[in-house]
């Protein structure tokens, strides 16, 4: 595990809050009639006024950010599909600035949805936000990935099998693994200095994954809806702070 400096901590807080403004203008733009081959085409341009895209060309990945929809989870490519009404959209971004990598995902409901469906996005979200509050030095990730889960289960949702957080600094995926379930004080211990990515990653029915056709999409195995949320986390003295603010 690879333990940040105050220093580097800053430039991450820095890059961390472009990305931040990068996501809600690309958040903004979301509506029936779009394509996420046009949102990709404006994060490209936003990417380039600051550093550089961390999605693009990462292990051959060919667009700045992922725009997956509906039972797509994670590793959407962005295309000339139109959303409508009724979809749910995730956006993944990542930005290399100044050295260090952030990475942030948000769902976002394309004009009215389902109540079920937003209940899935709102619980998601705070899935994340329970996550946060419990992180500080000295907890594992077992610690972390347990209160997520016991979270998502009272809600009558279930996280997606075998996919997981990271940590994340000059490398855009660094040890350890950050899973959304686990065992009390199992685990990694999480030291002061390192910075993280919780993202949980939420389904409306059951937990098993797929590939989509295109071999980088990942879906779930029953085509139900699913959500992301993610922030990148350093741990400090007094907790947790949100660098993709």
């Amino acid at each position: 595990m690879k333990v940040k400096s105050p220093q580097e901590i800053a430039v991450m807080r820095e890059g961390g809050k472009i990305l931040a403004d990068i996501v809600r203008q690309l958040e903004s733009r979301v509506k029936p009639g779009v394509t996420t081959k046009e949102l990709d085409a404006l994060a490209q341009n936003l990417f380039s006024r600051y550093g550089k895209a961390s999605f693009k060309g990462y292990n051959g990945f060919p667009c700045s950010i992922c725009t997956s929809i509906n039972e797509e989870i994670v590793h959407g490519v962005p295309s000339d599909r139109v959303l409508k009404e009724g979809d749910i959209l995730s956006i993944d971004a990542g930005l290399f600035y100044k050295g260090f990598h952030s990475d942030m995902a948000t769902t976002v409901a394309v004009g009215s949805v389902d109540s079920e469906v937003a209940r899935l996005i709102r619980a998601t979200k705070k899935a994340l936000k329970r996550g946060i509050k419990k992180l500080r030095p000295g907890i594992t990730v077992g610690d972390l990935g347990n209160t997520i889960e016991r979270y998502v289960e009272s809600q009558g949702f279930c996280v997606a099998d075998g996919l997981c957080g990271h940590g994340i600094g000059v490398n855009l995926h660094e040890k350890p693994d950050i899973l959304n379930y686990g065992l009390r004080h199992k685990g990694e211990i999480l030291p002061e200095g390192l910075v993280i990515c919780i993202e949980p990653m939420l389904c409306l029915g059951k937990p098993d994954i797929d590939y989509c056709q295109n071999g980088i999409t990942i879906k779930t195995k029953d085509n139900s809806i699913s959500a992301h949320f993610e922030h990148t986390i350093a741990i400090t003295s007094n907790g947790a702070e949100v660098l993709t603010v």
